[in-house]
């Protein structure tokens, strides 16, 4: 064990509490029992299967109200691991729940034996036939798709609210379709082809000419049984009529019956079912999508209305002026949403009887959206719309930023309303769909509902499709809180049944609360033919069981989760999973997500029980040590939750005295520090050129296994040589701004073999040649954004230097005449925002007063528009950093680019590249995984420069690529320069 390798006990939680009803037992404290593992293990790999307990409770939750332990979790990478896996569950009698982004909210992706992660090696988008079609991978994000299309004029038709994060072989798999789809742009309605593994490990591709005659070849009973289907249902004139009614409006409860009806093959019919079908019916292993025109001239309005009755009234108006998506918000919904950036604050006092509805048109061209403009103007004119807020306007805009918010608002209902529910309660989302003529009855009967039995009255949803939303908050822990739960939904499906006729899941799915509830919407006959149909597809079982039919008519109250209070900064949490493609340990260790739900499970258990020293003895490496700290899952949550700052509270908790101490003097002594790093640099460049970097990297790896991984950097290669001693002379008088190199580039050097100006000569020579010089004050050294101490946890530290770097750039700036440049991105977000909490009172006004601004923003606002270009390259590739995305300055990135390149791209698969300051030589492959999808696509092609703006980020991205990333100002100042020597 290294020498000062922390204690787990350091993150033990501190409270006395009471065992939970639902906590993982201790006889699952060893994870994944044998012979179940070893078996898995020889036949898929060792890296293949997850069998730590820490890896079965962080998969056991999702974003539906249940959770089950798996028995194991497997990551196959092909269809032949698939295939393997069928059959080893056929052969011993076990059964198989698929998952992906784990976004459902019913529970479908949730199972008790074998869980199949599909989402980490089944990624990829193909556009085909110049975007009119395109070949994804399961694994792929609706917006990960949208953003390859949008470069062809396309987009899919399902438009989820989770686009962020769900999977395509999830959207396909639930039906899901969203703000825009209804019925005619959904999975079932524009999916070309697919490809998908049956229970029997028999993959089929739809698109094949030769499907049906091979399959009908490899299961012929199969095929019998749903043509067999197809003709009993076909012979059955008032079943028949029933179906194709139930889809006349949106409806994914149970499985798609006009699969037969529409099918003429046993393929066909597949093709159908397996739309919606949850896992129960096969693994989808490819689809192939019909797009959709991208129309990009938009016209949107949030109009609000004195009551829901009011709302309603005016869907039918604006579906028939063509309104793309009309969306409708109760009182409830708009207060809560102002826990949401950038909503409007005074929505927190609106009536509560106020009701708004986002109508949004979108045209291809300048003509078509006059019109739609036009036709909604004289629907606005016959509207009584009323103005309860300073901020409400009740017209429609074509403002880019407008309209963003108004769609933020409008998609966050689930985590907002959610995020402000009692502490410790369990969120449950459903959705359901009436007639569209029916849809303010159906609200004023579901709000009397939720009121009568104790829930907080919200509703929103798709008013254009009569699809609705609303959420229900209780304490799963207690019984009588289930039982109300359980009432009202006894209620509520006789209402939507019984009353309206309507749809009890109308793009959420089955799943398993409503499960028990499928006959009472269907009817027995249909429910039956439902039975057969799963029978004849997966006769052993073997997939997904207890999900879609069930029953048990208790099954929706089985596995609900207690909600236990955790951290402040996480509690809010509904485990929604949005954070999870931005975070750059999502293919390494766990997740935001992943890391509250294992520190819930903690919650749940007896202090010092089995289950919590196996969480605890995993954590220290799988949450905190590789949680890269950029925050990036703050911008992805919508009420802003900030794992990386709980990470960073328990870095903060497992030092000791001494290490803060000793963190502490580093802060008071930087400069000397700062001198020493810059020669031990030096000193390593040197060595590295004589001998080869190979016994520097060695010295380092063992003094890390003796000492500690999280303390000692690792010697990487990519690693440059030391910045000049002395920075480049300049006068404050004159000066526009004062520019303050970050400690990292007085330290490091630029890219080695690369002639020209250091950053710093650069920022000063284009500031100078704009006409806007800055000022490099003497006494820099030993000063730093604290960014340092702040990552790591070192409180005391990062006190010191936060207070120190605000003091003296009060001082530089003439207390705020002047702005101060920054010229590395996570030090200007360092400076201008994460110093704040631990500044003294005094020096908090003093920041207020400060004018912080990134270099990119200095360069591309203020020096680019005085400027000539007198060269530039051909092409370049850049990588925008998680600061600039907390920052909004991704666009002055690739202005500056778009100034110096001919051809400027942006990776689709851009992310954090997890250097984080020096966390990418603590953890390398922490970097490794990060940048392993951006770095592929980069590696497809050469690009004539590699840019950035940070220089970690730049000796990450070299790492990942093998290609010299510098600073897009040292290319601007090459680019702008009058004569090149």
């Amino acid at each position: 064990m290294p020498l000062l390798e922390p204690d787990p006990e350091a993150l033990r939680p501190g409270t006395t509490r009471e065992p939970a009803p639902d906590r993982v037992t201790d006889r699952s404290a060893g994870g994944t029992p044998e012979p179940l593992r070893s078996e898995l293990t020889a036949l898929l790999g060792a890296d293949k299967v997850l069998w730590k307990i820490s890896d079965l409770v962080r998969y056991a939750s999702d974003a539906s109200p249940y959770r089950f332990l798996p028995r194991v979790v497997l990551v196959p990478e092909d269809l032949d691991d698939v295939s393997a896996i069928l059959s080893y569950a056929h052969g011993k009698g076990r059964d198989v729940v698929f998952r992906a982004a784990g976004t459902s909210l019913n529970g479908q992706a949730q199972g008790e034996d074998i869980l199949v992660d599909v989402r980490r090696h089944w990624t990829g988008v193909e556009v085909l036939d110049d975007g009119a079609r395109a070949r994804i991978g399961p694994g792929t994000t609706v917006l990960r798709a949208n953003i390859a299309l949008a470069r062809h004029g396309r987009l899919l038709g399902p438009d989820p609210a989770s686009a962020i994060a769900c999977t395509l072989g999830g959207v396909v798999a639930n039906n899901a379709s969203g703000m825009t789809a209804g019925t005619t742009r959904n999975s079932y309605r524009t999916l070309a082809s697919l490809t998908f593994v049956l229970p029997s490990g028999t993959v089929v591709d739809t698109a094949d000419p030769a499907a049906d005659e091979e399959l009908a070849r490899a299961e012929p009973e199969l095929c019998a049984g749903l043509m067999e289907l197809k003709a009993e249902i076909e012979a059955d004139e008032e079943l028949t009529s029933r179906i194709r009614a139930k889809y006349t409006i949106k409806n994914t409860n149970g499985y798609r019956l006009d699969a037969f009806l529409d099918g003429a093959t046993p393929v066909e019919i597949l093709r159908g079912l397996m739309v919606g079908s949850e896992g129960t019916f096969g693994f989808i292993s490819e689809v192939v999508f019909d797009t959709l025109p991208l129309d990009r001239r938009i016209s949107s309005a949030l109009l609000f209305f004195p009551s829901l009755t009011a709302a309603a009234s005016a869907v039918p108006r604006f579906n028939e002026a063509g309104a793309i998506a009309v969306e409708l918000m109760d009182g409830n919904t708009l207060r809560a949403s102002v826990s949401v950036p950038g909503v409007p604050a005074d929505w927190a006092v609106l009536p509560r009887t106020t009701t708004a509805l986002l109508v949004e048109f979108r045209a291809a061209d300048e003509a078509g959206q006059e019109a739609f403009e036009r036709a909604a103007e004289a629907v606005v004119a016959g509207l009584d719309l009323v103005v309860p807020a300073a901020s409400v306007t009740n017209a429609f805009t074509r403002d880019a930023g407008t309209i963003a918010g108004y769609w933020k608002a409008r998609k966050a209902f689930v985590t907002a309303v959610g995020g402000s529910r009692p502490s410790g309660t369990t969120l449950i989302t459903e959705d359901f769909a009436v007639p569209p003529a029916r849809l303010a009855d159906a609200c004023e009967a579901l709000l009397e509902l939720q009121s009568r039995h104790g829930f907080d009255a919200a509703v929103a949803g798709h008013a254009a499709h009569g699809n609705l939303h609303f959420l229900l908050a209780f304490d799963a822990a207690k019984p009588a809180d289930v039982e109300r739960y359980d009432a009202f939904m006894q209620e509520f499906c006789a209402l939507v049944v019984d009353r309206f006729d309507g749809s009890l899941k109308a793009e959420h799915a089955t799943g398993r609360n409503i499960a028990p509830f499928l006959e009472r919407e269907w009817g027995p006959r249909a429910t039956e033919l439902m039975w057969r149909t799963k029978q004849v597809i997966d006769p052993a079982g073997v997939l997904a069981p207890r999900i879609v039919l069930d029953r048990d008519p208790r099954a929706h109250l089985r596995g609900l989760k207690t909600i236990p209070k955790v951290e402040a900064v996480a509690d809010p949490c509904i485990e929604c999973g949005f954070c999870e493609p931005t975070c750059p340990s999502e293919d390494l260790t766990t997740t935001p997500r992943q890391r509250i739900v294992l520190r819930r499970e903690m919650m749940r258990q007896a202090d010092g029980s089995p289950v919590e020293a196996g969480l605890l003895d995993a954590y220290g490496y799988d949450a905190v040590d590789t949680c890269a700290g950029d925050s990036t899952c703050k911008l992805a949550c919508p009420v802003g939750i900030d794992t990386g700052a709980m990470m960073k509270g328990f870095r903060h908790r497992r030092h000791t005295p001494r290490e803060e101490r000793i963190a502490a003097l580093t802060a008071k002594n930087f400069r000397v520090v700062e001198a020493s790093a810059r020669l031990a640099v030096a000193v390593a460049d040197a060595v590295g050129d004589r001998v080869g970097d190979g016994p520097l990297g060695t010295v380092t790896r063992l003094a890390r296994k003796a000492v500690r991984p999280d303390l000692v950097p690792e010697w990487l290669p990519q690693i440059p040589g030391a910045a000049a001693r002395r920075l480049p002379r300049t006068d404050r008088v004159g000066a526009s701004a004062v520019y303050y190199p970050a400690c990292v580039n007085r330290i490091f050097a630029g890219p080695d073999g690369r002639p020209g100006l250091s950053l710093a000569e650069a920022v000063v020579a284009v500031s100078g040649r704009a006409g806007k010089p800055v000022w490099i004050p003497e006494d820099v050294a030993g000063t730093c954004c604290a960014t340092i101490w702040h990552s790591k946890g070192y409180d005391a530290g990062n006190r010191i230097m936060a207070n120190r770097i605000v003091e003296a750039a009060w001082g530089w700036t003439a207390g705020g005449a002047l702005p101060l440049v920054v010229d590395a991105s996570s030090c200007t977000l360092g400076i201008a925002e994460e110093v704040v909490p631990y500044l003294t009172e005094g020096n908090r006004a003093l920041h207020r007063e400060l004018t912080v601004v990134d270099s990119l923003v200095w360069a591309a606002d203020e020096l680019l528009p005085e400027l000539t270009v007198f060269r530039t390259t051909g092409s370049a590739v850049v990588h925008p950093t998680c600061s600039m995305e907390h920052l909004g300055d991704v666009g002055q990135l690739r202005a500056l680019a778009e100034a110096c390149a001919d051809e400027v791209v942006v990776p689709d698969d851009t992310g954090c590249c997890a250097f984080a300051g020096d966390r990418g030589m603590l953890h390398k492959e922490l970097t490794d995984s990060a940048t392993a999808k951006e770095a592929a696509e980069v590696g497809r092609r050469a690009y004539d420069a590699y840019l950035s703006a940070n220089r970690m980020c730049e000796i990450g991205m070299e790492r990942a690529t093998g290609q010299p990333y510098r600073s897009a100002l040292i290319e601007l100042e090459h680019a702008t320069r009058p004569t090149v020597r």
